[in-house]
């Protein structure tokens, strides 16, 4: 199977998983259609039942990314940057991790799109719906049979060449344990943060709102801090989600870290701003918990930036809107990633391309 096929077999799943973004079936498929279509349409809806926070709205938005990538132009743009040789395939171990829908359906990708063959292990919370999305690509080429997957475990049977591990800072200890002596990527605890200007108004603060609340701020690209300017009026940003994002508060484990936080500051007497349906609070810190968001003021853009890029092994993402001169995503594209916008910004296709035949 070659890279064309590979392109090809990917743009077809794409096909496929367009149609529940876009509520619309394709009659161009309708004999994976027989095969698949209500069972996926029924696991979409069930996965509340696996993982809470997987809400159909979250499922549907993690698969909307995903089929913007696997378009024949996305993949193409994508892989025409790399010097593709077809060699031996390696075996790819894939732990992955289960805050967000199928995130790391990336790394499955890499793995079989550069020839690979991917071992993977699911996040318990979020094994259901990639394992189907694997077994569909299957059926659109079957080769992929040979070169896909799951384990519980890794044994030693598995002969894994190398490992790619996604996990939080205390499981990227262990993962240096077990899988510091492969070749390897182990991404660890990274946090999104936002630059307000003075001159953002209402209607670009409500696209930095997606940044914060889409998948319920669980995603390492989720904005979870902001910097403001000195003396910034907080109510703007308030005006801003109001109404778009405050249904999140019924969502009962999003209630529940709310309510929980909110109560352990105020038992420590800490100043909060509150709009009832998410806590500010100043803070150093980058990582903010389910609920709230940390905020911190700046004096001036260039000193902010110098500080930002000292912190730059912390930071997945930076957003800001056109007034800040600064080099930064814009408002509301952080759950929007293309295939080049690499996790920790470690190019998992040249890590996967580099290793020896």
């Amino acid at each position: 199977m070659n890279l064309s096929q590979r392109i090809d077999s990917f743009q077809q799943l794409g096909v496929f998983i367009k149609q529940f973004t876009e509520n619309q079936k394709n009659s161009d498929i309708d004999t994976l259609n027989q095969i698949f279509y209500d069972d996926f349409l029924a696991l979409i809806e069930k996965q509340k039942n696996y993982n809470g926070w997987f809400t159909k709205e979250s499922v549907l938005l993690a698969l909307q990314g995903i089929s913007l990538w696997l378009t024949s132009e996305a993949l193409c743009n994508w892989v025409n940057k790399y010097s593709f040789i077809e060699k031996l395939p390696k075996n790819i171990g894939v732990i992955m991790a289960g805050n967000i829908p199928m995130v790391g359906f990336h790394d499955m990708l890499s793995v079989l799109i550069t020839g690979n063959n991917f071992v993977g292990k699911c996040a318990s919370t979020d094994n259901t719906l990639i394992q189907k999305i694997a077994e569909i690509l299957v059926v659109i080429e079957p080769k992929f049979n040979i070169k896909i997957k799951f384990v519980e475990r890794f044994q030693s049977s598995d002969s894994i060449d190398a490992y790619i591990a996604t996990g939080s800072n205390n499981s990227a200890r262990y993962f240096e344990y077990y899988f510091g002596k492969y070749p390897h990527i182990i991404r660890k605890n990274r946090n999104s943060v936002a630059i307000i200007h003075k001159n953002d108004n209402t209607e670009e603060l409500a696209l930095l709102g997606n940044d914060i609340f889409q998948f319920f701020g669980l995603g390492c690209r989720n904005v979870s801090k902001l910097f403001v300017p000195k003396g910034y009026p907080f109510a703007t940003f308030f005006e801003a989600i109001i109404g778009q994002f405050e249904e999140v508060i019924y969502h009962n484990k999003y209630a529940n870290n709310y309510d929980y936080n909110k109560a352990v500051y105020l038992l420590n007497n800490e100043q909060l701003l509150d709009n009832n349906f998410i806590l500010l609070k100043e803070d150093k810190s980058l990582s903010s918990p389910v609920g709230v968001l940390f905020y911190e003021y700046y004096d001036d853009i260039e000193t902010l930036k110098k500080e930002l890029e000292n912190r730059k092994e912390e930071i997945q993402c930076i957003v800001s809107s056109t007034n800040t001169p600064i080099n930064t995503l814009n408002f509301g594209e952080t759950q929007l990633p293309k295939l080049n916008d690499y996790a920790d910004g470690v190019d998992t296709v040249k890590f996967l391309m580099n290793l020896a035949s």
